[in-house]
């Protein structure tokens, strides 16, 4: 009978910790995935910028932050140009997803581009935007709000330790923009140039692969 007491008791300070511990793994483990496909859901898009048949989006991170300006001279005159995005990507719960910057790309040899880093496994992609690439079309675009994006990968890298979350990413789109614009003032003349401006913005970002 005493040892039939002690196995209960035992047995009820063990089902507790194993339920905790199943718990811990399994948030865990939610926290190292990003959103199942079947819950991204790219709005329409201008045709110009949608993605060719076959990519699938697999994670949106809702971007925050702002496109950097600097005052250039240009043709007769001058005028802002872009000379890097900084922002943090979210999901859904507010945790962080990607970084995103301008940085080298490794697989160029070095060219400067659009460049996205997991916070997850550190897998990063850079991207290039080609000539009809963008669109400012006023059936999506809002108004004062920079242009809605497709953005082809042109290089991947995997994490250190092999993190490959962002490593197959094919395209990305930039939509529903909000803000960033380049200012209207501030360079008008050679005494601005070297003036710099940081714009905030908001946008959502789509990653999307080719798992055919």
């Amino acid at each position: 009978m005493k040892n039939c007491i002690a196995e209960n008791q035992a047995t009820r300070r063990i089902l507790p910790l194993a339920c905790a511990t199943v718990l811990v793994v399994a948030f865990t483990a939610s926290l190292a995935q990003p959103v199942d496909a079947h819950d991204v859901a790219p709005p329409p898009v201008p045709t110009n910028i949608q993605v060719p048949p076959g990519n699938t989006a697999f994670l949106v991170g809702h971007g925050v932050g702002t496109q950097n300006y600097s005052c250039l001279p240009s043709g007769t005159g001058v005028k802002f140009v872009l000379f890097t995005s900084q922002a943090t990507l979210f999901d859904h719960f507010d945790r962080q997803v990607t970084t995103h910057y301008f940085s080298p790309n490794p697989v160029e040899g070095g060219t400067i581009r659009a460049t996205w880093q997991s916070s997850r496994d550190t897998s990063t992609v850079w991207g290039q935007v080609g000539p009809n690439d963008s669109s400012t079309d006023s059936h999506f675009v809002a108004p004062g709000a920079i242009a809605w994006l497709r953005v082809k990968v042109v290089g991947t890298q995997d994490g250190p330790k092999g993190g490959d979350m962002l490593s197959e990413t094919t395209f990305i789109q930039r939509l529903n923009t909000s803000g960033g614009l380049a200012p209207s003032t501030g360079c008008s003349s050679a005494a601005d140039i070297g003036k710099q401006a940081f714009v905030p913005y908001t946008a959502d970002y789509f990653f999307y692969t080719d798992r055919r």
